[in-house]
């Protein structure tokens, strides 16, 4: 499939990014960043998007934190004691620490917070799971009491991956966890400005002053002191990709996170802007379909239409003709880590063999809802491979292309096309949250309690448990590739490829480091 083209013009000038709609004090240090998508969602309990990972690492703190290495240190947490035999531990609380109304962090809001969280997030449910009781017997003190040893809690409560444990305030963290939080009053180290709000368009941050940083470590991803030295954070949406261009390499903007690979050539061949790959991970690209509804609740429906699948023609589509860029031949876990194989690869299909397997197996025409988002350019291309190849399956494809904010929103519709539901989305998840299978959220098919999509496979839950349970690296992997093999039977969703995306910032911008976008530890000269 050819390449398509994005690189359509825009009305919107890319200086008027440069003239400020609201007055500020003289000398305010200020940062502007262009994130992935619009932040159409706030509470990272709800939602699994990045861009509100990345809103919620600003605006509310962690118990714990991961450094670049994926190591685990205190954040919030002073440190632990562990007793018992490994079944009773207690955190203890950093001394100062403040919510952004000033009143006082307490290890009440933490397990409110905790509790929440762990009955959306696929590691919080196992923590939780394992837990009797989770309390706060003093201000600082939080006690975990378990029914069997849990030594992966600090790493489950620090992960980096959605969704983060956020500490907010009891009161908040109260709220049903299946309903949206609006009210932002974090605990980390930036104030999130609802006032300065413009859905679409803006998302405004400044430092508050009373947050305490880490006293000790090195400052690394989520880890070390978040010590911020910019005054005010705004993130400006700008969906058409040559007006962020622009407004990078007129300085309009400081900082963009994911340029499209079109427009990386032009972007290193200017001396004053930096590119470079911030996650070896990368991005891997999935199908998702909804398996609660005809056709897709078919495990044969799926497995043919993952056999006419070429993985090439959706990276092509999405990142060009680079294979430096991307990989195809992906499985179930990220490549080039521990977890990856090639167990039970199928063998592909051409696209008239695939619709015969299709219609063997009871497809009948019904109307299928794809949706696709316009506003990023490689989930619409991805999305337009999808459409092409699903059309030519034989499916009746009613294609609805929205922005991604309302893709979203509606993913988390549990209803029949006919009220309003969808029926399959081409999207990207983290490489890194598909290390192994506790963190994999699109591997876990518990029905309803999975991630939109929402597959149901008994042996996948059985033999995740068994990798959980393995004793060394060695059983674990054979545990990964038996959770692959029945993966490929089942198809929670298929693998569309792996890409490596780049960020371009300014020159005069210092410590970005890897991972997704933090913004302590960086500088502007």
């Amino acid at each position: 499939m050819r390449r398509r083209e994005f690189l359509i013009g825009s009305a919107l000038a890319a200086s008027s990014l440069a003239a400020p709609s609201i007055v500020r004090a003289q000398g305010t240090k200020l940062l502007k960043f262009i994130p992935q998508a619009d932040l159409a969602v706030l509470d990272p309990v709800w939602t699994t998007a990045y861009v509100t990972r990345n809103h919620a690492a600003m605006v509310f703190d962690t118990l714990y934190g991961q450094d670049s290495s994926f190591r685990t240190s205190p954040q919030m947490a002073e440190g632990h004691v562990v007793e018992n035999d490994g079944l009773q531990w207690t955190l203890t609380l950093r001394e100062g620490l403040k919510f952004h109304d000033n009143t006082p962090v307490l290890a009440r809001d933490c397990v409110a917070s905790i509790q929440r969280w762990g009955k959306r997030d696929s590691m919080g449910m196992l923590l939780m799971a394992a837990c009797d009781e989770v309390s706060a017997p003093s201000d600082r003190k939080i006690v975990f009491k378990l029914k069997r040893p849990f030594p992966q809690l600090p790493d489950v409560l620090g992960k980096a991956t959605n969704n983060l444990c956020a500490i907010m305030p009891e009161r908040i963290a109260q709220t049903d966890p299946f309903k949206q939080v609006t009210e932002m009053v974090g605990s980390g180290p930036f104030r999130f400005k609802t006032d300065e709000r413009q859905p679409g368009a803006r998302a405004v941050y400044e430092k508050f002053a009373g947050y305490v940083p880490c006293p000790t470590g090195t400052t690394d991803w989520m880890a070390g002191p978040k010590v911020v030295k910019f005054d005010r954070v705004e993130w400006h949406t700008i969906a058409d990709s040559s007006t962020a261009s622009s407004a990078l390499q007129t300085g309009s903007v400081d900082w963009w996170e994911l340029p499209i690979p079109d427009l990386l050539p032009i972007l290193k061949q200017d001396a004053n802007l930096k590119v470079e790959i911030q996650d070896p991970a990368g991005y891997i690209g999935i199908m998702r379909m909804n398996q609660l509804h005809p056709p897709f609740d078919n495990p044969a429906i799926r497995r043919a239409v993952l056999r006419a699948v070429a993985q090439a023609d959706f990276m092509q589509a999405a990142v060009g003709d680079d294979k430096s860029m991307w990989k195809d031949g992906v499985g179930f876990f990220c490549p080039g880590t521990p977890m990856a194989s090639n167990a039970g690869m199928p063998a592909p299909l051409s696209i008239d063999e695939a619709r015969k397997a299709i219609t063997a197996a009871g497809y009948k025409g019904e109307k299928i809802v794809m949706l696709g988002a316009t506003d990023i350019p490689i989930l619409s291309a991805v999305a337009e491979v999808g459409r092409d190849l699903l059309v030519k399956l034989g499916f009746n494809v009613d294609y609805q292309a929205t922005d991604w904010g309302t893709v979203v929103q509606r993913r988390a519709k549990r209803d029949g096309v006919e009220a309003g539901g969808w029926s399959v989305i081409d999207n990207f998840t983290g490489g890194l949250d598909q290390l192994n299978p506790m963190t994999h959220t699109m591997l876990w098919s518990n029905g309803t309690a999975a991630a939109p999509g929402w597959p149901t496979s008994p042996k996948l839950e059985e033999l995740r448990a068994s990798w959980l349970s393995a004793p060394d690296e060695a059983g674990r992997k054979k545990a990964a590739e038996a959770i692959q093999v029945q993966a490929f039977e089942d198809v929670p969703y298929i693998p569309l490829g792996q890409y490596l995306y780049a960020t371009a910032y300014r020159k005069n911008i210092s410590g970005v480091g890897k991972g997704f976008p933090v913004f302590w530890g960086i500088d502007k000269a």
